[in-house]
């Protein structure tokens, strides 16, 4: 029989609370499942390396994306069934995987729900499951870190806008040891799937299971040209934009002019000069939709 774990960020919310994740779970027969609640998303990774060395083969992740690609981190190349319970505000690998943001048909999802191998990405060491940036999307997430509270998906609205202000920086980016970009980019994004946040298109053709990443360069400057990429990203073209490059590859190293923040899945990481990164085929097994299985 499955042994179901649950690791949970206890300040997040997702329908009834943690209270009815238990009582649904009893319901379905999981009366004692392995059960961990952390304060914040660092505190995660070691409490779901805990779950697998108590047994648990299923596991469910509630909170936001912090939480979830810090997991996935830890626990990338392990045996364990991972589950999302799409707690948090963004809920980017679930609306990727069309997870639904309701309790009770996640739960479903996580018991009855196709299960697929998927790949992770690896910037500068750290795992993530859907998107990496630098530049106006770093920054978007960087301010909105202490507005997500309070004004949810609005919070990125605002930041994104103060950041189409942000000068572009000279970078080089060379892709499978060849260079593919040299100039002045106000924006870097390494997906493994294609959807940003709001349901921005970045990629329309990625697949988390190709084994490889998708590689983005825009030079928009200012908010009308801003205003362009974004009418293209609304629209899932992207690629058709003369203010943005793409490519896709195996392995791909980045050098700035000066030190930039970079983000994993919404997590904004300290100022780097170089990001290198790299994708780990089939490293992870996530519950997904019927639907999503392809």
């Amino acid at each position: 029989m499955t042994s179901v774990g649950v690791v949970a960020h206890r300040k997040k919310s997702l329908g009834g609370g943690l209270a009815q994740l238990r009582h649904l779970l009893a319901d379905r027969g999981f009366t004692d499942p392995i059960w961990f609640e952390v304060p914040k998303s660092r505190k995660a990774p070691e409490m779901a390396r805990r779950a697998v060395d108590d047994g648990a083969d299923l596991l469910l992740l509630w909170g936001g994306d912090g939480t979830v690609q810090r997991c996935i981190d830890a626990l990338s190349g392990t045996d364990v069934t991972i589950a999302i319970m799409p707690a948090g505000t963004a809920n980017l690998l679930a609306n990727n995987l069309g997870i639904p943001v309701d309790l009770a048909a996640a739960l479903d999802v996580a018991l009855h729900g196709a299960r697929r191998r998927l790949d992770v990405g690896v910037l500068n060491g750290e795992r993530f499951a859907v998107m990496a940036g630098a530049g106006l999307d770093a920054m978007m997430m960087r301010d909105a870190t202490g507005l997500k509270d309070r004004f949810g998906r609005m919070a990125y609205v605002w930041t994104g806008v103060k950041a189409t202000r942000s000068k572009a920086i000279r970078m080089s980016i060379d892709v499978d040891g060849t260079t593919w970009f040299k100039g002045r980019a106000s924006c870097l994004l390494l997906g493994n799937m294609g959807t940003l946040s709001g349901g921005l298109t970045a990629f329309a053709d990625a697949r988390p299971d190709d084994g490889l990443l998708e590689v983005g360069a825009v030079t928009a400057q200012g908010a009308v040209q801003w205003a362009r990429v974004f009418s293209r990203l609304a629209t899932g073209t992207a690629e058709r934009s003369k203010l943005v490059r793409t490519t896709r590859g195996r392995q791909v190293e980045v050098r700035f002019k000066r030190a930039m923040d970079y983000e994993l899945d919404g997590g904004v990481r300290p100022p780097k000069r170089r990001l290198r990164a790299s994708v780990e085929p089939g490293a992870i097994t996530v519950c997904v939709p019927e639907s999503s299985q392809r």
